[in-house]
């Protein structure tokens, strides 16, 4: 085998380790992400779970205690209107959970 053939398989091998070097970092950049979103939406459903017991305790609550669980909900960023209830609230303010607060029972 001549030199520059020797030479040109190493650069190949050479390549190709770094190419699946950069698909392996994709690959842990990927999991990370994955990862991090596994402990938010943890941490959104124990929130949630604690709410719907303690909303469960008080099947008996006034309104204004009602419009206070509500307040506090939405302002733990989570929907209360009645089309997106519970899911998490990324983009600001949402007029259908302001109308279901400020709503009179």
């Amino acid at each position: 085998m001549v030199k520059k053939e020797l030479f040109g398989i190493f650069d190949g091998v050479s390549q190709n380790l770094m190419l699946t070097l950069a698909d392996v970092e994709a690959m842990k950049k990927q999991a990370q992400a994955l990862a991090e979103e596994n402990a938010r939406l943890h941490l959104e459903n124990s929130k949630l779970r604690e709410r719907l017991n303690q909303l469960a305790k008080g099947r008996h609550q006034t309104s204004e205690e009602v419009q206070n669980t509500l307040r506090k909900t939405y302002e733990d960023g989570f929907h209360v209107c009645i089309d997106l209830y519970g899911q998490r609230r990324d983009l600001g303010e949402c007029l259908f959970c302001d109308e279901q607060i400020e709503r009179k029972a």
